[in-house]
């Protein structure tokens, strides 16, 4: 073994060594590329270093994160969820597992229009959580399904995974949206599943709206509301995505058009003002600068581990790995599932995702189909104890009497719905690849 390769080595070891120690991700990326890279190569990292940096900040494609990032944080603000919920809840609250499927189903929505993984917890914890446990919810089974619903905006487009793993992988971004439309529709009917059977074997756990809060509202007035409150975020959707998805904007230009979007949504709302918009914009500032800087971080590590000829180390390792693609292909998969329970998806996208790239092209691997297999599995990385970001999001706002370990028994069966759903993709190759072929992508 070179020297090179050696400390590409200690680069990957002295990663998890400070990660360990609790430094922040980003700030883990930069020292272990900084320092191994100095060591391997001297100045010249810091030569090419610039060049990296202004690839990230003058990418194209990019500009479409905070302008999505723009409108979801506009919807949230607008209290659309808390609408949304009230009529789904009278509407699917009717049987036993109604109101945890009204859930999954304002998660579906949430997601296409939001996909703020901590607005939609946070949301559907203060409005849901509460009204749950006053009609005798199982506790586990109430906090896992509000959980599992805030993640679903990770894999229904419009998605920042599908983003960057769109600039990673080198791939349409339309494409990679129409490639996780089906998968995530997928997850959610899974999901849904799962509470229906619940309602049916176990109607204790999930018990059903009552008779007389059903009927406080008349089905007129309810179908009326439905479509005052709905219609409006659903077109705002339809349009962003049709757009895309249609070839008749690039991402950007459809993100820009989904952002001034939703501020006509929220003002036909009643409910823009400039306080609001000021909200709104010191939001959507924080999640883009954090987000930027742990791409510019990543950059440092992925240089330097280039440069120490980690990639040809990698594909050596993966070359005896039995089961040719396949088993390279689920060898992947169960690293990101694991490093899901200690790091983000973004570092797990930087970090993993390129190491095993060289060598999945070389195999003619068919990137749109492991786009969406990456995405399923990074969505749950939410979920995944002890560091998965919605059990923290859903604590913050749990009543007190709620115990963290009846939130991490409640998020178990949905990481287990994830990876059937997961299964079931990587075994119809075609629930991802036959939307865009469909469209012409």
């Amino acid at each position: 073994m070179s020297p090179t390769e050696i400390l590409a080595i200690c680069c990957i070891v002295s990663f998890f060594v400070l990660l360990a120690i609790g430094m922040p991700v980003a700030l883990t990326l930069a020292v272990s590329g900084l320092f191994f890279g100095y060591l391997g190569f001297g100045a010249l990292l810091f030569d090419l270093l610039p060049a990296r940096i202004y690839g990230v900040v003058a990418n194209y494609t990019l500009i479409a994160i905070p302008l999505f990032v723009f409108m979801g944080v506009m919807l949230e603000k607008s209290k659309i969820a808390d609408d949304l919920m009230d009529v789904i809840g009278h509407l699917a609250g009717a049987r036993p597992g109604g109101m945890g499927i009204g859930i999954i189903l304002v998660g579906v929505l949430m997601g296409a229009t939001t996909g703020i993984v901590g607005a939609t917890i946070v949301t559907l914890g203060l409005i849901t959580l509460p009204a749950l446990m006053k009609r005798g919810y199982h506790l586990p089974t109430a906090c896992g399904t509000i959980c599992a619903s805030g993640t679903l905006g990770q894999i229904i487009p419009p998605s920042t995974i599908l983003i960057l793993l769109a600039d990673i992988l080198g791939q349409s971004v339309g494409t990679l949206f129409a490639a996780a439309l089906l998968p995530g529709l997928l997850l959610a009917s899974i999901f849904c599943a799962y509470l229906f059977l619940l309602g049916l074997f176990k109607p204790e756990m999930v018990p059903p709206v009552s008779l007389v809060e059903r009927q406080s509202i008349s089905r007129r007035e309810l179908a009326v509301k439905a479509l005052r409150i709905g219609l409006p975020p659903i077109a705002l959707v339809l349009t962003v995505l049709g757009s895309i998805m249609g070839g008749i904007a690039a991402p950007t230009e459809a993100a820009s058009m989904g952002a001034l979007g939703s501020i006509v949504v929220v003002a036909l709302s009643g409910r823009f003002s400039f306080q609001v918009l000021r909200d709104t914009t010191l939001a959507t500032t924080r999640i883009t600068a954090g987000m930027m800087f742990v791409l510019i971080c990543a950059q440092v590590f992925a240089l330097a581990f280039r440069g120490l000829h980690g990639e040809q180390l990698v594909s050596d390792v993966f070359k005896v790995v039995p089961g040719g693609e396949t088993g390279v292909i689920v060898f992947m998969m169960v690293l990101i599932f694991v490093l899901g329970f200690f790091i983000e998806w973004i570092e797990i996208s930087y970090i993993v995702v390129p190491l095993f790239l060289p060598l999945l092209q070389e195999m003619n691997v068919n990137l749109v189909w492991l786009a969406a297999l990456i995405a399923l599995n990074l969505q749950t990385s939410f979920l995944t104890p002890p560091f998965g970001w919605a059990l923290f999001y859903l604590r913050s706002v749990a009543p007190p009497e709620i115990r963290t370990i009846e939130i991490y028994k409640g998020v178990v069966p949905y990481i287990g719905l994830q990876l059937v759903a997961l299964v079931l993709l990587f075994l119809f190759p075609a629930m991802a690849t036959w939307l865009p072929r469909a469209i012409g992508w």
